[in-house]
């Protein structure tokens, strides 16, 4: 029997979020937590009933905050609010990040300080159970007052309005209504507000972000250790007493790490005795830079689980029937932190390049130039270095930190955002190209390693070199490279590799 996640009362990780969206764990609602649904959602009655002006509730919205809305048209202001806030341009986001926007929004509404009907907590639960994906798209939010512009096409659906992908196909959400024979919700009072204001954007960014980059990191280590032991790369600077005496913990781990992956390898006592004093920094500060970035990520998990277990709605409607009009709407917590993670990520891809870089080097690490010994004739690898550097330039001109850059709006009325939308899209930009550079890399150290034959290397990385050697060949002479550093590219996407040391 599947396990089952409870809303608002179970705590909600990114491992978990994983979980969910590949449908290893299914998540409900309790009597506990639709009976608090129930209850925040009389005390905006309550308030709709009394003389009390509410923002959002039965004033206008933003720089309107001024205008009072009578008790009669509440329900079309939550309706015009979604109609006039989904202003998204650009591409749809992929699937699973709409399938996280869904979740994390139904985890906060759960929480029961949203004013949120049980009816339309649980229509979202329907649209995520069926996999009915409202077409998002990925421009348009500054990131306060929250996401609004993609978290409104998000839930325009509900009312009957916007498209969906469902079964692999776009189709408006009329047809699928009619597939489930459903109709469209009237939003009530606050509704509307609640659904469109809060971080849950930039939030799926910033969870896919940490799965992907706990990846990158575990590759980044793995490979680092191939080429290593390829280069005959000496093993001392990942002596246990040495991090001890600078003990981060990102440092320590990565130590650690590659000290269990050549663990067993043939090759470091080869060269006990040559005169190579120091290796180049890419290979000896391994555990220094890589481990630098195992702490970004850190930083980045514990924030994003503090996130994905909050309410970022505003204004809360507190146990006892408050209404506050704050702002927990403001992503600046994420957005600073994923240009942090950012700037981590690509620094593992310079890393990773100039390893690339120094394998070609020939007779500086003993191996012939290029990786390929008649060169002249033939390129070699030169080219595929090319490729990397142009990755890396490419990640450091994303560098720049959109949380930094904040531009007023809302005629003044949001004078300070954050911008962490954008720096939530350029992290898996940035990832995107880390996983390209990395697939060279290990292709490369794979060539590296057939050179120092019949040496072996430690068994788990006599692993990865047969996983790889599967699908990519030893090359003695240029061929058409580019397919190969495709498939290269699939298995650092699919993490293949990573079971061997699992």
């Amino acid at each position: 029997m599947m396990d089952t996640f409870v809303l608002s009362e179970d705590l909600l990780t990114v491992e978990k979020c994983i979980k969910i969206i590949n449908k290893q764990l299914k998540i409900s609602i309790s009597e506990a937590t639709a009976a608090r649904i129930n209850a925040s959602e009389q005390r905006v009655k309550d308030i709709v009933n009394s003389d009390r002006t509410v923002y959002g509730v039965n004033t206008g919205f933003g720089p309107l905050c001024t205008v009072k809305i009578s008790r009669e048209e509440t329900r079309k202001l939550q309706e015009n609010i979604l109609k006039s806030h989904a202003v998204g341009v650009g591409n749809p986001l992929e699937d699973n990040l709409v399938r996280l926007m869904l979740l994390t929004k139904l985890h906060a509404l759960s929480k029961g300080f949203s004013g949120i009907r049980l009816e339309t907590v649980e229509r979202i639960k329907f649209f995520f159970e069926n996999d009915i994906l409202p077409i998002v798209p990925e421009q348009g939010s500054v990131g306060a007052s929250g996401d609004l512009a993609p978290l409104s096409h998000l839930f325009l659906p509900l009312i009957g309005l916007g498209k969906v992908k469902f079964n692999g196909e776009i189709k408006t959400t009329e047809e699928v209504y009619k597939n489930f024979n459903l109709k469209p919700l009237e939003l009530g009072a606050k509704e509307g507000l609640a659904l469109i204001n809060g971080t849950q954007f930039i939030l799926v960014h910033a969870v896919l972000g940490v799965h992907r980059m706990e990846k990158a990191l575990n590759h980044a280590d793995l490979i680092g250790a191939l080429m290593l032991d390829a280069l005959k790369g000496s093993i001392s600077p990942f002596k246990k007493e040495l991090h001890e005496i600078r003990p981060f913990d990102g440092t320590q781990q990565v130590a650690e790490n590659l000290r269990n992956y050549i663990h067993g390898s043939e090759i470091p006592d080869s060269h006990i005795d040559c005169d190579r004093v120091q290796d180049p920094y890419s290979l000896r500060c391994m555990p220094q830079v890589h481990g630098a970035s195992r702490n970004a990520w850190q930083h980045l998990k514990n924030l994003t689980e503090i996130e994905l277990n909050s309410v970022t709605d505003n204004p809360i409607i507190t146990l006892d029937g408050d209404a506050i009009s704050g702002g927990n709407f403001h992503g600046q917590p994420l957005a600073m932190v994923l240009d942090y993670a950012s700037l981590a990520t690509a620094e593992l891809g310079n890393i990773s390049d100039r390893r690339i870089y120094l394998s070609l080097e020939g007779p500086k690490v003993g191996l012939p130039i290029l990786l390929m010994k008649d060169t002249g004739l033939n390129s070699g690898f030169m080219i595929w270095q090319y490729t990397s550097a142009a990755l890396v330039s490419e990640n450091k001109s994303l560098l720049f930190p959109p949380s930094g850059d904040s531009v007023p709006t809302s005629m003044g009325q949001e004078d300070h955002v954050s911008m962490g939308s954008i720096s939530g899209r350029k992290f898996h930009n940035i990832l995107n190209n880390l996983e390209k550079i990395q697939a060279i890399e290990l292709l490369t150290a794979c060539q590296a390693l057939d050179f120092v034959r019949p040496l072996k290397t430690s068994e788990i990385l006599e692993k990865v070199h047969a996983k790889v050697r599967e699908q990519v060949p030893h090359f003695e002479n240029d061929e058409y490279f580019g397919e190969f550093i495709e498939k290269g590219i699939k298995m650092i996407q699919s993490g293949e590799i990573l079971k061997f040391i699992a």
